[in-house]
């Protein structure tokens, strides 16, 4: 049983993602410049080295065997398999939809931006994990599981921002986007048999 929590964060980090969305067609904000210059200015070469080691945690060659194992391990996982099979599809369908109807071009390229595809897939399947953490036996392995995948997700954020592929808001959209689309899994697969269909 996941509980009551994914209604609230689903209205949370959907309600978010459509202001950062209104943000980002809106263009780049001064401020938004601002920040990423001073995160840019605050980044050392150790610690750009460390995040492109945890950039991969956003990555489909990540995710995709990370999702195989979600399912040995969790039984309401394999028991819901098409609710968490649909989140693996429906992220990057919606992460690219936005893109394209926001058509935001990345600071140092051309190509489209908002949200960061890293961090939006990184925040589905992270979130995934920290609902289906609430299957674990213990309160301090459900703490555990679930401070590492926050932190997992912050880190794929920065990491985007200081590795210079995104601006601030991009990578916040994508967070607000993957964490909206497990939520509404996560609603789904707590649905009683006969109701999700």
């Amino acid at each position: 049983m996941i509980g009551p929590v994914p209604l609230t964060v689903l209205l949370v980090a959907g309600s978010g993602f459509a202001g950062l969305t209104a943000a980002a067609l809106a263009g780049t904000l001064p401020v938004e410049a601002q920040v990423r210059h001073a995160l840019l200015g605050w980044a050392t070469p150790l610690m750009l080295e460390v995040l492109e080691v945890v950039n991969l945690a956003g990555d489909w060659r990540v995710i995709l065997p990370g999702s195989l194992l979600l399912f040995a391990i969790f039984p309401q996982a394999r028991a819901r398999w098409w609710v968490w099979l649909t989140l693996i599809i429906a992220t990057p369908l919606a992460e690219s939809a936005a893109k394209y109807l926001v058509a935001r071009p990345r600071p140092e390229d051309l190509s489209l931006g908002f949200p960061s595809g890293h961090v939006t897939a990184a925040a589905a399947f992270f979130s995934a994990l920290c609902y289906m953490a609430g299957a674990l036996p213990s309160r301090r392995a459900r703490l555990a599981v679930r401070t590492g995948a926050a932190l997992i997700v912050v880190m794929v954020a920065l990491a985007r921002v200081l590795l210079r592929a995104h601006w601030p808001t991009d990578a916040l959209g994508g967070a607000a986007l993957g964490l909206a689309l497990a939520s509404a899994a996560a609603l789904a697969a707590q649905a009683p048999a006969g109701e999700e269909r």
